[in-house]
């Protein structure tokens, strides 16, 4: 007897898909479904996602480039689900971009203020790349106009303001010590918060996953206090790093090459930041290249590069600040002076200590023994009254 088919729900065979996104349906449900936990969304909201990501109308973008090293989009062109093609072309219309674009020069210009025009107060403006302050930002201008009033005029009538990276998110290496050219971020430009997907590179699932949630439900995924997606940085890189069981055992890594690091020991020793910064690196992990592909996973210690004041500002090595836990008192401390001795006082307060621990043992022996002889003595006693 042939299986009675049931009906599918909606979403579970959007029409067009294959000709659309060039994918057969059941990869595109996965699609979907990978973006819904991504979000933090209950699986209920698969369907919602889908068809969003199939009808809803590709928004438009413009993405500006300042002070960067371009390795924001160049993580962007190596995203597999989907691939770049499929996203520019068919979720998003990317109408400026200046290393994408095949325009230069004034239609380059002229692209980006069309898209301006012709989609005033409905398109997302991405911006990558820090913006120098001083001497009135000389130190980086694009069609011989400032990168400052570049982004104050295109964020004026943009539906939703994105900093991709670390540079625009904080600043990032182009603001550290001494920072010449006054290097500073999209927020404190424009003087509100944007949404920010701060990284060195940022992973680009988190870029995208703000952007089909904002498709899917119109407005912006829920942000923490730094103007982060909680989705993405709502947790420490220490709190799901393949390592931690090292961690809690007290196992490290002292040396880069030692035994420890060789057998994939913590790393906090070796200076990882894992502890103190927020992401979800080791959840998701870079390149779609199989397990362990990032940082710690191949034996790198984090640098914390989401998180200002931590990344390109603490040395490499330095010890990260443990937000909420630390290693078993009974093992070595994270932190343990390196050439020296237990000191007099020391010696004494642990001989003292196990002096008394030593007398409460032989009082404990003791009285266990006074509690046997007791016992024993009873038990005689019962047998002499019942001797069958």
């Amino acid at each position: 007897m042939a299986a009675r088919s049931l009906p599918r729900a909606p979403c579970d065979e959007p029409e067009g898909v294959e000709p659309r996104f060039g994918i057969e349906r059941r990869l595109f449900i996965k699609i979907a479904a990978a973006l819904t936990a991504a979000m933090g969304l209950p699986k209920s909201a698969q369907g919602a996602v889908a068809g969003a990501l199939q009808t809803a109308r590709r928004p438009s973008v413009i993405w500006l480039q300042f002070q960067e090293c371009t390795g924001c989009t160049e993580s962007l062109l190596r995203a597999e689900h989907p691939t770049l093609e499929k996203l520019i072309l068919e979720l998003i219309s990317l109408d400026y971009h200046e290393t994408l674009m095949a325009a230069a020069g004034h239609q380059a210009e002229a692209a980006r203020k069309s898209a301006m025009a012709e989609n005033k107060g409905k398109y997302i403006l991405v911006v990558e790349g820090a913006i120098p302050t001083k001497e009135n930002g000389v130190f980086c201008k694009i069609g011989g106009r400032t990168a400052i009033d570049l982004v104050k005029e295109t964020a004026a009538d943009a539906a939703a303001v994105i900093a991709i990276g670390s540079c625009a998110s904080w600043g990032g290496m182009p603001s550290t010590t001494p920072n010449p050219t006054g290097a500073s971020s999209l927020q404190e430009i424009l003087g509100k918060p944007v949404v920010s997907i701060p990284g060195c590179p940022p992973n680009p699932y988190n870029f995208l996953t703000t952007v089909v949630h904002f498709l899917t439900f119109g407005r912006l995924p829920e942000l923490d206090k730094k103007g982060r997606p909680k989705f993405a940085y709502g947790r420490l890189i220490h709190e799901n790093c393949e390592r931690r069981a090292h961690f809690d055992a007290g196992r490290f890594a002292i040396q880069f090459g030692d035994d420890g690091h060789r057998q994939g020991w913590c790393l906090y020793k070796l200076g990882c930041k894992g502890p103190e910064t927020y992401a979800n690196c080791p959840q998701i992990l870079f390149g779609d290249a199989g397990v362990g592909t990032w940082p710690v996973g191949i034996g790198h210690p984090c640098i914390g590069c989401t998180e200002k004041g931590i990344g390109f500002e603490k040395p490499i090595h330095a010890l990260a600040e443990l937000l909420t836990v630390t290693p078993p008192t009974q093992f070595a401390r994270p932190a343990e002076e390196q050439g020296k001795g237990i000191s007099l006082a020391s010696a004494a307060a642990v001989a003292a200590v196990a002096g008394v621990a030593v007398g409460i043992g032989a009082k404990v022996a003791s009285n266990l023994g006074k509690h046997d002889d007791q016992d024993a003595a009873a038990e005689a006693k019962r047998d002499e009254k019942n001797p069958g």
